[in-house]
């Protein structure tokens, strides 16, 4: 089949190039959107990520130009207009899991380097200053640990954070059994004024949209460590900046933003950046900013790439009860 790969970068194409010897893929720098949709023409599959939008009018154009099937290469499919692709009939496939390890390991990551201050650390180290006043941390040992979201991704955090001595609190839609042994199942009444560090590892959904929102923070500890890798409308912003200059969060660690289509995945180092809500985040020395590189490990580019495969030579020869569908 003819796959067109909207925002692809040379590491998809190092991953991809090796099992596609059935399929033409086809790389493309832009991200999909209604500027950029006619690219799509004359080919049978879209291969999309993160940051392209779905919205009904792209995908309206894509059934017009005779695509048959959008191949998500990611987990999440909060920007694909799903009622519109279902009227279309036109199937959507994803790829649910890849590596939860990689993004609980990377929360992990943000915790420790901004309770130790290490990218402080390392900065006063290469000017020679190698004086220790105000880069004080606190053990992990003993604190509360409040997790919104126990899918495998925030199962395989809360294993690492069990093995650092922490009490944890879990909230989520389901409550498991086995899982409730070794954690407490608790409301957000309750996680948010116990918990010194809380991580998000939930989908983005009508209902968690800005979960993480001036009621929600007036509600924590104050100085509450805040980690966010799963999706950036999770929190807002402007509130999380408001609890910032407070004092009310005391540490922030995030790989996602609401508003960052126009920001990651990009080599900006030359421009000056647009978004002064962004530009605002990156003043603060207790926050710590990574673009969206959670994912990025090479365990999980191999199977982003075999599963988004699969499900394309799936759909090719009519196995739809093989592939992973979200439409």
């Amino acid at each position: 089949m003819r796959i067109a790969m909207f925002s692809s970068k040379p590491y998809d194409r190092l991953f991809f190039e090796v099992g596609s010897n059935e399929h033409v893929i086809h790389y493309l720098e832009p991200h999909l959107n209604e500027k950029t949709v006619s690219l799509a023409a004359g080919f049978d599959v879209v291969c999309c990520f993160v940051n392209d939008t779905l919205s009904e009018p792209v995908l309206e154009q894509l059934k017009e130009q005779g695509v048959k099937l959008v191949a998500l290469r990611c987990a999440g499919y909060n920007n694909v207009d799903l009622a519109a692709a279902k009227r279309l009939e036109l199937p959507v496939c994803r790829v649910p899991e890849y590596s939860p390890h990689a993004v609980a390991e990377h929360a992990v990551g943000l915790i420790l380097a901004l309770n130790r201050n290490i990218h402080r650390a390392y900065n006063r180290i290469r000017e020679n200053d190698y004086s220790l006043h105000g880069l004080m941390g606190f053990d992990l040992y003993g604190k509360t640990v409040g997790v919104i979201g126990a899918g495998k991704i925030g199962r395989a955090f809360i294993d690492i954070m069990l093995g650092f001595g922490c009490r944890v609190l879990v909230h989520d839609m389901v409550e498991d059994p086995q899982l409730a042994s070794r954690v407490e199942y608790v409301g957000l009444e309750q996680l948010w004024p116990e918990s010194d560090i809380i991580s998000l590892h939930c989908p983005l959904t009508p209902s968690t949209h800005h979960l993480i929102n001036s009621d929600a923070i007036a509600k924590m500890k104050r100085g509450v460590m805040l980690i966010n890798t799963s999706r950036g409308g999770l929190v807002d912003t402007l509130a999380v900046i408001k609890g910032l200059k407070s004092g009310e969060i005391g540490y922030l660690g995030l790989d996602v933003y609401e508003e960052e289509a126009d920001l990651f995945f990009e080599d900006l180092s030359n421009q000056v950046v647009q978004d002064d809500v962004f530009a605002r985040l990156t003043t603060f020395p207790n926050v710590i900013i990574t673009g969206h590189q959670a994912f990025f490990t090479r365990e999980a580019l191999e199977k982003i790439a075999e599963v988004t495969l699969n499900n394309i030579s799936a759909f090719a020869v009519g196995d739809t009860a093989s592939m992973t569908l979200v439409v």
